[in-house]
């Protein structure tokens, strides 16, 4: 009986190391934090036609996905070790964007909300991770200006910030200054 016992809890013991009941948690997640935030109890007030709409941006595949890619050479991608946003880098760029023009406290800004009728931002995201070959985190966005009136602008903006090493204790920083830099920048763009 001793035996029988010693050989189940044995096995119990090893198939434990070979079942996953979820996905692994990485050791870092990362977030984008505004630089600038609106106050508590501050609010803002207008109509759809005079509001901003910000809209999460478009990213190809390799944006699209909670990993952090790293750019090897012309074409070849990784993705940073034992580090994942908390959400596609997409929408919390969009979030970052929406809260830097708040801030600014010039509109009101809402969040994905296509049908209002005044100025949408819109756009690509196009980089948001580290190039391995330049030491850099990188937040590259191209911007698209609608006005109520039928009026389209675009313009690109980037920004780049060096990285000590390949770690998400650098690289997490990094990008958090780079994003708010171009955050900065479509703010100033929009007024």
């Amino acid at each position: 009986m001793l035996h029988k016992t010693l050989i189940a809890l044995g096995l119990s013991a090893t198939l434990a190391g070979c079942v996953s009941l979820g996905p692994k948690v990485p050791d870092t997640l990362l977030a984008l934090t505004p630089a600038t935030t609106v106050a508590a109890g501050t609010g803002a007030s207008g109509t759809f036609g005079t509001a901003l709409v910000v809209l999460e941006p478009a990213a190809e595949a390799r944006l699209a996905v909670t990993r952090v890619p790293v750019q090897i050479d012309d074409a070849n991608v990784a993705y940073l070790k034992k580090t994942m946003w908390v959400e596609r880098p997409s929408r919390l760029f969009q979030r970052l964007v929406a809260e830097t023009i708040r801030a600014k406290g010039n509109r009101l800004v809402i969040e994905n909300d296509p049908g209002a009728s005044g100025m949408h931002l819109s756009g690509r995201l196009l980089d948001m991770g580290y190039d391995a070959r330049t030491r850099m985190a990188v937040v590259r966005f191209d911007a698209v200006k609608e006005g109520g009136n039928g009026r389209v602008e675009t313009r690109r903006f980037e920004s780049t910030v060096p990285v000590v090493e390949a770690d998400a204790k650098y690289v997490g920083p990094a990008l958090n200054q780079a994003a708010n830099t171009v955050a900065r920048q479509v703010a100033d763009w929009v007024e």
